[in-house]
């Protein structure tokens, strides 16, 4: 029963509950489990390939992944950390491999794209480019994509649709000849060392060309893929100058039909796809 100690009322004393040293032993032993479970947990982490860290992001991160998915800030970050990590020796690529070779100088010099694994949700693969070879303007429709060079430098500009004309001009967005007004978000020269670049739906880049100024290597994550079905095909641009002599940082862009063709290969999987 309660106690009172100078007219105040105490709490009363709660019973002290003594253990069976059996009880002590099964609570010990499941103590350790969690503790054994956390240590191998932390161990298989720390294990995984740079290739599994890197797959078993990219499929946590585009499981939600629908036309115009945007991942989180958090999410986007992570994955940018593990591909900044990646060296060439962790996907297998290195410069001596002939996709980065052009020995006939009659033909513009072939990109070859190495595909490592797609699904609806996303999909990852290497493009190769030897020294000259450009990737054409081409778009990301509703798409997330994440690019990192893992060797090489070349000259990124990209582009986004602009929602209004620059300053002082009153125009229409898209022109007489169907070419609509872009913004440059990009135009500059990347390396090993550039971080990890991102585009999404409707910036940071939407619509981009590469062009190797030496061999180099590209490693793209992007979801959710191409699909022709859906009406998200990829479509390629030739672009004109806003005006002649004047503003820069826009130009018209008008969808045309391509030549450009790249050489695919297969890649053995150096990552497990199970749950």
């Amino acid at each position: 029963m309660p106690v009172q100690v100078g007219g105040s009322k105490v709490a009363e004393p709660r019973a002290r509950v003594e253990l069976s040293p059996t009880a002590v032993a099964d609570k010990g032993r499941a103590s350790s489990k969690k503790i054994r479970r956390r240590r191998q947990k932390a161990s298989a982490a720390l294990s995984r390939s740079p290739m599994q860290r890197l797959f078993d992001t990219s499929r946590e991160i585009f499981s939600a992944s629908s036309p115009g998915f945007v991942a989180p800030p958090d999410a986007v970050a992570r994955l940018s950390g593990i591909l900044n990590d990646l060296k060439p020796h962790d996907v297998g690529v290195d410069s001596s491999m002939p996709y980065f070779k052009h020995a006939d100088s009659k033909v513009p010099p072939r990109v070859t794209y190495l595909h490592f694994y797609d699904c609806p949700k996303f999909s990852f693969g290497i493009f190769c480019l030897p020294k000259s070879a450009i990737i054409p303007l081409h778009n990301h429709p509703g798409m997330t994509v994440f690019s990192k060079i893992l060797f090489g430098s070349m000259h990124l500009k990209s582009y986004d649709w602009a929602n209004s004309p620059p300053e002082n001009h009153d125009i229409a967005l898209e022109n007489s000849y169907g070419a609509r007004l872009a913004k440059v978000n990009t135009d500059a020269v990347f390396d090993a060392s550039s971080e990890t670049v991102v585009l999404y739906p409707e910036n940071g880049g939407n619509l981009h060309c590469f062009t190797a100024l030496t061999p180099c290597a590209v490693l793209d994550v992007l979801g959710p893929p191409y699909n022709r079905a859906d009406g998200r095909d990829c479509a390629y641009y030739d672009e004109s100058p806003y005006l002649i002599g004047g503003d820069e940082q826009y130009s018209w862009l008008k969808e045309v039909p391509t030549t450009f063709e790249m050489k695919g290969i297969q890649m053995p999987r150096k990552f497990s796809v199970s749950a």
